[in-house]
């Protein structure tokens, strides 16, 4: 099978997947996408996905996360985890966000997801401007979620991966939430914050939390 016919794209998505076959004609088989989420809210983890897709994957559907409805990510989140060679994960917490910023977590995160990957890829597309800490060849794509098949897919799997997790910190501090907003500064998020303080998923470091961080609780007067 020829570097072309590796990577044949699907009739509706013929230019997102360029990347994939530019670096299957240098001789990459084991291409993966990876994408990062959560880079925004004021709480919870930043996760990243790693996916690597077969030839023949039906992909035209797969685009960028943030152009899909809830439903539509659950579903392709099912077909990407039916079809794909492999799938990674990579999750930062806070309190590590907070210890070695936004940007380096994001980067840890996708590099957490690539070594998750079994087996593992030869060449990687990374959204966004940065390179990842990965000794492995890489490219990264600004706004690759919109122009790789495989980072669209990666995009896909982080969105619905941190949104279950946020679901699931919500059972234990309903007062903030985060089924609703995901932990994103919305105003209901922003008046919790200032009624009942900080929970311990909260990013310590980030406006919108750090100027709560003197306040005591509200006192129960009953």
């Amino acid at each position: 099978m020829s570097a072309l016919q590796r990577f044949r794209p699907g009739f509706a998505t013929m230019d997102r997947w360029g990347y994939e076959n530019r670096a299957a004609l240098k001789g990459h088989r084991l291409i993966a996408g990876t994408d990062e989420v959560g880079r925004g809210p004021l709480a919870g983890p930043v996760v990243a996905a790693a996916v690597i897709l077969p030839a023949g994957f039906p992909d035209e559907h797969v685009v960028d996360s943030k152009k899909l409805s809830p439903s539509q990510r659950e579903r392709l989140y099912g077909v990407i985890y039916r079809h794909a060679v492999c799938v990674g994960i990579g999750i930062i917490d806070a309190l590590e966000i907070d210890r070695i910023n936004i940007l380096q977590a994001s980067l840890q995160a996708m590099a957490m997801a690539v070594n998750n990957l079994s087996p593992r890829p030869d060449y990687l597309l990374i959204d966004g401007t940065f390179p990842i800490p990965v000794a492995l060849p890489q490219e990264p794509v600004a706004k690759g979620d919109a122009l790789s098949v495989s980072i669209a897919a990666a995009s896909i799997v982080a969105k619905v991966t941190r949104d279950r997790l946020m679901g699931l910190y919500h059972l234990y501090y309903p007062d903030f939430g985060f089924a609703r907003h995901k932990g994103y500064p919305t105003r209901d998020h922003q008046a919790a914050i200032c009624r009942f303080g900080c929970s311990p998923i909260h990013r310590r470091t980030f406006r919108g939390v750090r100027e709560h961080l003197t306040v005591p609780p509200p006192v129960c007067a009953c």
